[in-house]
């Protein structure tokens, strides 16, 4: 390869969701008013199930870790949007990007092993409701969320550690929002043969393929169960109860499949920013305002806060 054409960088810039100038301002507020409002959304569900007895249940302990990562996903991306407008800089050092890439991975994994957990919980639910109680009980439900977290926390380790040992990229300009593996992955002019075979066997098989599996075993479990009840009233509340964990695992699912497992010719650099921009943004909104407004527990959880912050003024 030509030497000329090769980097050592120290920092990167980023190019942001658009380079038109024109645009900036409403990418910003769009931003803006999406980080927001998810934000506030997902500390809602966080407050209402820290403070009312009633959602102290093993759904909703691992609806709040649900929420906890959504809230750190969507700061640790959207962030560089909001300080390239504010302040107008959006560069970003070299060891800051692989720690923003570090915890942007580990909390997608967490996200995908806490969904896992909850696909568990569902499937205990529905296939063995009188010892649901006895079963999920509440050391069951901490080991299996501090597994989830210790899981996501080592599984990206080797990523990072093969891209510290990347001597020289192309160029120091990222066309991304944020630091993703695969944009730098691109940029890079060393041999890049080991990080896509731990793409391949630790990305597919583990990251995503086996709790893809795991929830795609339990729900085989569940809806035989479902099928099982004699009444349509008791079959549809069945359903009902792993609605919305089941909706939130087929859009997560499906956006990681077309942002990282799309084929190389339909892998643009425009449509990976918009799943990007999905995954980071538009999906942490999601999940708190499904389980919020397909769920009774949650109203009214939310009419009990209500009217006591109206005794209270």
């Amino acid at each position: 390869m030509d030497q000329r054409n090769q980097t050592i960088v120290t920092f990167f810039i980023f190019q942001g969701i658009s380079d038109l100038p024109e645009l900036q301002i409403p990418i910003f507020f769009l931003v803006l008013f999406i980080y927001l409002f998810s934000l506030g959304v997902n500390l809602t569900i966080f407050l209402l199930v820290c403070l009312d007895h009633q959602l102290h249940t093993p759904m909703y302990f691992f609806l709040v870790n649900l929420s906890i990562l959504d809230m750190f996903s969507t700061t640790v991306t959207l962030h560089n949007i909001l300080i390239d407008f504010i302040v107008g800089d959006n560069t970003i050092s070299y060891g800051a990007c692989l720690s923003e890439m570090y915890i942007y991975g580990f909390l997608i994994c967490d996200e995908l092993l806490i969904l896992t957990a909850m696909s568990y919980d569902r499937y205990v639910a529905i296939c063995n409701p009188l010892q649901y109680h006895l079963v999920m009980n509440r050391k069951l439900c901490i080991f299996l969320a501090t597994v989830c977290w210790l899981l996501g926390i080592l599984e990206v380790i080797p990523y990072i550690v093969l891209l510290s040992g990347f001597t020289c990229y192309t160029s120091n300009v990222i066309n991304h929002f944020f630091c993703d593996l695969v944009p730098l992955v691109k940029l890079s002019c060393s041999d890049t043969t080991a990080i896509e075979i731990v793409c391949l066997a630790d990305g597919f098989l583990l990251i995503s393929f086996t709790p893809f599996m795991l929830t795609f075993i339990s729900y085989i479990f569940i809806i035989s169960s479902i099928f099982r009840i004699s009444s349509n009233i008791g079959r549809w509340k069945a359903f009902y109860t792993c609605s919305s964990h089941l909706t939130i695992v087929i859009l997560l699912y499906s956006s990681l499949f077309f942002q990282y497992l799309r084929p190389t010719s339909l892998n643009t650099t425009r449509s990976n920013k918009f799943f990007s921009l999905y995954n980071t943004a538009v999906l942490p909104l999601l999940n708190p305002l499904i389980y919020s407004f397909k769920n009774k527990d949650v109203k009214s959880a939310m009419r009990r806060s209500a009217q006591w912050l109206k005794v209270c003024m």
